[in-house]
């Protein structure tokens, strides 16, 4: 009487061809898991990041300039315009203002103004990567 082989048996069946094993799976899935617990914590890190960035209203280009009511800069002292803020506003308080609140240390048509000059950012302004970061959506 032959032996018939099985598949099991047989010597030249490639491991590789093998369906993965149990052992193979669940290291699979340890090592995505360790992944996404080691990503995680980036992306809490970047929010708190955004949220303490700040913004200079106006920044060192515009120093001593008045802010009208559209956001543009306008020599000191002309009528209906605003002085710059003191200091700068971070991200937490700049998404609050456009949320509805007004900017802290600012009356309600000096808040407007300072959210429309940092409506008007550029790319290269001071605050432009603050204010661009608050709009990514999360």
């Amino acid at each position: 009487m032959e032996k018939e082989e099985t598949p099991i048996d047989d010597p030249t069946t490639d491991s590789a061809d093998a369906a993965p094993s149990r052992r193979r799976m669940l290291a699979l899935g340890a090592a995505g898991v360790s992944a996404a617990l080691t990503i995680r914590p980036a992306f809490a890190q970047t929010a708190v990041s955004v949220m303490n960035c700040q913004i200079p209203v106006p920044g060192p280009h515009g120093a001593g300039k008045y802010i009208d009511a559209g956001g543009k800069l306008v020599p000191a002292g002309t009528k209906g315009a605003f002085p710059g803020s003191p200091r700068p506003f971070t991200g937490e308080e700049v998404k609050r203002a456009f949320a509805g609140r007004s900017l802290p240390g600012a009356s309600y048509d000096q808040s407007q103004a300072y959210l429309q000059y940092i409506r008007r950012l550029q790319a290269g302004q001071s605050g432009f990567t603050c204010y661009a970061s608050i709009q990514m959506p999360r």
